[in-house]
């Protein structure tokens, strides 16, 4: 039974992964962080294709760009100072990014109603949109990424669970404990170094 649900799921598997790796490099400040995150993005790509979340799918193709230009900041701040700073944004650059967000989303989430067979539109829309400014963030080593992330990885879980992505599901559950440590962790450097 195990042997024929690793058969049938080792994509999925694969990709979970990667992801994992991906997000404890990155509260590790490891900048092979960005390697991991491109590897499982291009196998998401596949399985949300597959699942019929094709905003979720075309993120996974911004993920792979956004991990070329995640190694390229990283390398650049690691190049430039002997320690990995944590930036921090105003309330207003997180009003305009919310905004962005939320606009896209509703936009996004009518044309997917309108003129595809999207599964859950309005929710695929908004955590993908979620995603690309997360993850920019994060290329920015943005403190507030977590913040972002915790959010949209909860709304995350309902939409895999819906379309019967059990392990995806089960890795943004891990994610968020990640995220608990990843704040605290970029909290203590940004601390550290405006002490």
């Amino acid at each position: 039974m195990i042997f024929s649900f690793i058969s049938q799921n080792w994509i999925e598997i694969t990709a979970v992964i990667f992801a994992i790796l991906y997000l404890a490099l990155a509260v590790k400040q490891n900048i092979l962080c960005w390697v991991a995150g491109i590897i499982s993005a291009v196998l998401y790509f596949f399985i949300m294709r597959k699942a019929g979340l094709y905003m979720e799918a075309n993120l996974q193709i911004y993920y792979v760009v956004m991990g070329f230009y995640g190694w390229s900041q990283w390398s650049k701040s690691a190049s430039n100072q002997k320690i990995f700073v944590v930036n921090t944004w105003s309330k207003s650059q997180h009003l305009v990014a919310i905004s962005i967000i939320l606009v896209l989303s509703l936009l996004s989430g009518l044309v997917l109603k309108s003129y595809t067979d999207a599964a859950l539109p309005f929710f695929d829309a908004l955590v993908t949109w979620g995603a690309v400014v997360a993850t920019y963030m994060v290329a920015k080593q943005l403190l507030e990424n977590w913040i972002y992330w915790l959010v949209i990885d909860s709304i995350s879980i309902v939409l895999f669970i819906a379309r019967d992505l059990w392990l995806t599901a089960f890795l943004f559950l891990v994610y968020i404990v990640i995220i608990y440590f990843g704040y605290q962790s970029w909290s203590k450097i940004r601390n550290n170094i405006h002490a």
